[in-house]
């Protein structure tokens, strides 16, 4: 019996990302990991196991709190105060506010899960056709496949990222999510990591039986204050792979449920690209420098 319209269950779920989705700069030349151009795209998803409305007003009253702290009272801070209003953003802070939010972070019941798409000019060419809308896409339907469950509205806040987070991205996404998920569905004895090698322009028929509810709702830190833990997470990830520092990830871990490395192909054998607080990330997982 399908569930009416009243009982079915709403889960919000809070998305930022890291790093960028570009390959190329002047005449086609690779910058993958020049300066200002990072080695890696990563994309990771909030779930709070506590009442979201109390959990955002705490996160309202610590973002007040620095904005008026003397002792914060530096450019980055005031630029904020001056535009609309103070926001936490992991790149930005200084480390003593860094401290404050992720002691909160660390305080607050809830998981958190990324995807890191390594940058490949091989695999941009091949398999995302050169396009930055294919190579997002990709990734953030990998993050979605096992969240679209039949009965059930997904809502995803994410936070408001220029050309990537369009519509037109976003339900690309959600379709090759579907894709995927079809996949599995009608071939129940396919190991699921070969999902990791599928081509991009695969074309499923039975797409129409996964049936989910999914919103977009394309918001930013001033408008929900949630997504700034994502923002922070991500980070904290980001910092393993491009630069091999894991104090911020190790500080948060047990938060991190799972981390996967979507592209790292010579780790697919018993899911080794899959990373948790029991199999965590290291500094080995930083990225060496791409060769120009």
């Amino acid at each position: 019996m399908s569930k009416s319209k009243h009982n079915i269950k709403t889960n919000h779920r809070f998305l930022d990302e890291a790093g960028d989705c570009t390959f190329y700069g002047k005449k086609r030349k690779n910058i993958i990991g020049t300066e200002g151009v990072s080695n890696c795209f990563i994309l990771g998803l909030v779930k709070f196991k506590e009442p979201l409305e109390p959990l955002r007003q705490e996160v309202i009253a610590l973002q007040k709190k620095v904005e008026v702290d003397p002792y914060f009272q530096v450019p980055s801070v005031i630029k904020k105060k001056n535009s609309g209003g103070y926001f936490f953003h992991a790149k930005d802070d200084l480390p003593e506010i860094r401290k404050l939010f992720f002691d909160f972070i660390n305080e607050r019941k809830l998981s958190f899960e990324a995807v890191v798409a390594r940058k490949s000019i091989e695999r941009f060419t091949t398999k995302h056709k050169d396009k930055e809308k294919y190579f997002y896409a990709d990734a953030l339907s990998h993050l979605l496949k096992n969240k679209l469950h039949s009965g059930e509205k997904l809502v995803l806040n994410i936070a408001e990222k220029g050309t990537s987070t369009k519509n037109q991205n976003l339900e690309l996404a959600l379709e090759k999510a579907k894709e995927r998920v079809a996949k599995k569905i009608n071939k129940k004895n396919v190991d699921e990591a070969k999902d990791f090698l599928e081509v991009l322009d695969i074309n499923f028929v039975h797409r129409k039986d996964v049936q989910a509810d999914v919103v977009f709702n394309v918001t930013n830190p001033m408008q929900e204050p949630l997504i700034n833990i994502a923002d922070y997470l991500c980070w904290t990830i980001q910092r393993v792979f491009e630069k091999g520092e894991t104090r911020y990830y190790d500080f948060v871990k047990e938060k991190v449920s799972l981390v996967i490395d979507l592209y790292a192909t010579d780790k697919y054998e018993g899911f080794g690209n899959y990373y948790s607080p029991k199999n965590p990330l290291t500094a080995e997982n930083k990225i060496s420098p791409p060769l120009h």
